[in-house]
């Protein structure tokens, strides 16, 4: 048996989710969280599972996550559905309700968050509402785990039974709404039967218009003239367009559900707290130069106080490590090319990459904690009006702020973005915001060239990312996206203390998969890199990394760079290894520095030429096969990367040539 798990953004689904299935799926405290659909077994019941979907405020197909979350209720037919609901906020949360109720599939209404409801004296008669739904009504606090139990006791039992909502009519018998609705019904039953759509959801859809669903139904030039007339007939009536109509119909059935059934809450301590805060956070004056504070501050204590002390110390350990194995493998008399291979390619690859994990895991702390507060959100709402000035909405801000920790989920929460048009410019600037891969990168260059300044250099080239990224936007939004971006709506959570479960969960996601490519993708490059610098095209073994197949290979790429001040061929094989993983730069030129400064192979010049180009030119293997399926496109991917490559090197030569005259 499947559930699928519906509701409106940041309303706990995915802490119900953990609750049931005993995941550890990421909670933030901002919406548009979960983009993509997660599947996980309802625990001590077998065989029974649970799909946690993108939250939404309605079924109408708009943003990708409604698109995510309607094609599986209609397509992949659940079971059943287990409805949850913000209590807090309840008459907005039943809207998505009663839309779910026309779709006449087995459903329970979860209403989460009761704990705060109490608290804050308010009451919900769960018989009365039950009864007015025509479904059960269970009072949970998913959090906390309160009601989880008896929720999937009741799932089951109208799965099971397949017991169907009892009420999807929400206006009265004389109303133009009902009589409309009625009508389009009776044109469109045996369309609807064909498809396996209820009939009176797909008269909604039609009504609301905008909807492929028109298409699916194939109906003929007679029943679109019958269906419009009747929509015409209602608007004449009610005096209202037909979006208005559904929608008011739809409120004054949840208005006489929550007066009958709800006690309102008076203003919690959270929200009131919220609004002080939000005084000077999301204040006119105060909100950017607070946020340029927070962030600097951020990068400030990650790379220049905690996260570098805590990469020194690892790095001794990793050195001490090191020494151990030469010795021992010394000892042991091994040969001498697996020695090699063991201390100059491994050791020297996977270790220069593992220094910099406390710097990634430091950063991501402090991002969690911004996350968990509920700041992330007021980031977005400040973000509008600037960021629409560049043609985006603030909802870009939230997939372009995860982009400075990884590009995959960054490019994927682009589905968050209700605009076509908005979604494809803020995938194509999302990798140019500094991804974590990339720390590495930057502090091995800056520990060479520039110790005492090393935040201030990994601080500019951020900016810079953001700048070239600006300046991309305003340039896209002049030719390929010209247009308006879309009105931006987004949901102010109350600030709340982070959770101290949820920040370590994050955490330990990203030194999970830190650790998985640097024992897999990255130990796997540096043991090809190795072997290429190791031996010639007749594999006999080389004592000058020079006369290499790997040398060959870079020869022939290398006078690309030469413009930019780096023609080695040394340089140029780091940067394909970057492909696979950004952190692989790192790993080949340790390999192939064999232990000589970095000095040796970059002037100062060069070496910040280097850094720009790094910061700005393709993403990883994997970033690129998330925008090819994004944009379903290999062609238009293939654009892409070329375009990214093309004005990486064209900003390095500029920086290049300036920091020349300088």
């Amino acid at each position: 048996m499947v559930f699928a798990l519906v509701g409106n953004q940041n309303c706990g689904k995915t802490t119900l989710f953990n609750a049931l299935t005993g995941s550890n799926q990421h909670v933030g405290n901002f919406p548009g969280v979960t983009v993509d659909q997660k599947m996980g077994e309802i625990r001590d019941e077998k065989g029974c599972s649970v799909v946690d979907l993108p939250g939404i405020y309605s079924l109408r197909p708009y943003t990708q996550e409604e698109i995510v979350s309607r094609d599986f209720i209609i397509n992949q037919k659940p079971d059943g559905i287990i409805n949850i609901v913000d209590a807090t906020n309840i008459e907005r949360n039943l809207y998505l309700t009663l839309q779910l109720l026309e779709l006449r599939v087995p459903m329970v209404l979860a209403l989460n968050m009761m704990d705060e409801v109490r608290a804050n004296g308010g009451s919900i008669d769960v018989r009365k509402m039950s009864q007015a739904l025509g479904i059960p009504v269970i009072p949970i606090t998913a959090a906390k785990g309160e009601g989880v139990s008896e929720l999937v006791d009741q799932a089951l039992t109208v799965a099971r039974g397949k017991i169907l909502p009892k009420v999807t009519d929400f206006c009265s018998d004389d109303s133009a709404v009902h009589r409309c609705i009625h009508a389009v019904v009776h044109l469109i039953a045996d369309h609807a039967d064909r498809i396996g759509v209820p009939a009176r959801f797909c008269a909604a859809k039609l009504i609301e218009g905008g909807d492929d669903l028109a298409d699916q139904l194939k109906l003929d030039e007679n029943e679109k003239e019958l269906l419009e007339h009747c929509i015409v007939q209602m608007e004449t009536e009610t005096g209202l367009d037909r979006n208005a109509a559904l929608a008011d119909m739809r409120y004054s059935f949840i208005e006489n559900v929550v007066s009958t059934s709800v006690v309102k809450c008076h203003e919690s301590r959270e929200h009131a707290r919220s609004m002080k805060f939000d005084r000077i956070l999301t204040g006119r004056y105060t909100a950017i130069p607070t946020f340029l504070a927070v962030m600097l501050l951020t990068f400030y204590l990650t790379f220049n106080v905690i996260g570098q002390r805590l990469s020194d110390w690892m790095d001794v350990g990793i050195d001490a490590l090191t020494a151990l194995a030469d010795r021992a493998l010394t000892a042991y008399g091994i040969n001498p090319v697996v020695h090699s291979l063991i201390i100059d390619g491994i050791f020297a690859g996977v270790g220069s990459v593992l220094v910099f994990l406390p710097i990634i895991v430091t950063l991501f702390f402090f991002l969690s904690i911004l996350e968990d507060t509920g700041y992330m959100a007021r980031v977005a709402f400040v973000m509008d009006k600037p960021l629409r000035k560049i043609g985006l909405s603030g909802r870009s801000i939230v997939p372009m702020l995860i982009g400075f920790g990884c590009s995959v989920p960054a490019i994927m929460a682009t589905r968050t973005v209700s605009s076509d048009r908005d979604r494809k410019m803020t995938i194509l600037l999302t990798p140019y915001m500094s991804c974590s891969a990339k720390i590495s990168i930057y502090a091995f260059f800056t520990a060479a060239f520039c110790p005492k300044y090393q935040a201030l250099v990994m601080i500019s080239l951020y900016l810079l990312g953001i700048m070239i990224g600006i300046v991309a936007a305003l340039i896209m939004n002049q030719t390929a996206f010209r247009g308006k971006p879309v009105p931006f709506v987004m949901e102010l959570p109350n600030y709340r203390l982070p959770s101290l479960k949820s920040v370590a969960l994050l955490l330990w996601e990203k030194a999970r998969d830190f650790l998985e490519r640097a024992f897999t993708v990255i130990f796997l490059a540096t043991i090809i890199i190795w072997f290429l610098q190791s031996f010639d095209t007749r594999l006999n073994v080389v004592t000058d990394s020079a006369d290499s197949l790997l040398a060959l290979i870079g020869q022939w790429i290398a006078p690309v760079f030469a413009p930019l001040g780096f023609a080695d061929w040394r340089c140029a094989t780091s940067l394909i290894s970057g492909f696979i993983a950004k952190e692989s730069v790192v790993s080949t030129l340790e390999i192939l520095l064999g232990g000589a400064a970095l000095s040796t192979l970059f002037a100062s010049r060069a070496a910040i030429s280097f850094l720009v180009f790094t910061l700005l030119y393709t993403p990883c293997i994997a970033a690129v096969a998330t925008i090819r399926r994004e944009f379903n496109s290999t062609l238009k991917t293939v654009g892409v990367v070329l375009m990214q490559c093309c004005v990486a090197w064209i900003v390095a030569f500029v920086v290049y040539t300036l920091v020349g005259i300088l």
